[in-house]
Parts: C-alpha cells; sequence; structure tokens
C-alpha cells in the first residue's frame, strides 16, 4: 500500500509535481505508516502554503508582517542573550 498526497500548485507550476509518500512495509501497522505520512506531510509545508494561497495578500501587508516578524525574532533573541 502507497500514500500519495500531491502539493498544491499553482498553473504556472504544473510542470513541478511534488509528492508526499510513504511505503508500507510488510507487517506494518497501518498507524505507524499513517504518523510517518502525517510527519514528512507536516515537514514539507503542504497546508502552510495551502492556508497561504487561500486568500491575497498585498505585498505592502506581506512586507509589513516580515517586519514585524523580525522585530519579534531580534527581540526573543536579545531576551535569550539577556
Amino acid at each position: 500500500m502507497v500514500i500519495f498526497l500531491q502539493k498544491f500548485l499553482t498553473k504556472k507550476q504544473r510542470k513541478v509535481i511534488r509528492l508526499v509518500g510513504v511505503v508500507v512495509q510488510e507487517n506494518e501497522p497501518i498507524d505507524r505508516a499513517l504518523r510517518r505520512f502525517k510527519k514528512k506531510y507536516e515537514r514539507s509545508g503542504i497546508l502552510k502554503e495551502f492556508k497561504k494561497r487561500t486568500y491575497f495578500t498585498k505585498p505592502s501587508v506581506r512586507k509589513r508582517m516580515k517586519r514585524v516578524k523580525a522585530i519579534r525574532r531580534s527581540q526573543k533573541l536579545a531576551s535569550e542573550l539577556s
């Protein structure tokens, strides 16, 4: 049994096919295979990318979010070093 999930792609990216798959070994419980699949699925960033593409974010908002994220990251590093 093989479990696959295709990554969400735009029309421009249809040439690139990314699949997340797990080959279920003989005598392997399905629960373990699903756990491995979920880990691969999360690490590949499919869900994150899907959520990002569900709505349009203006470039100015994207820049603002990026700036706020950088500030938070620098504050966190400063507090850890202190």
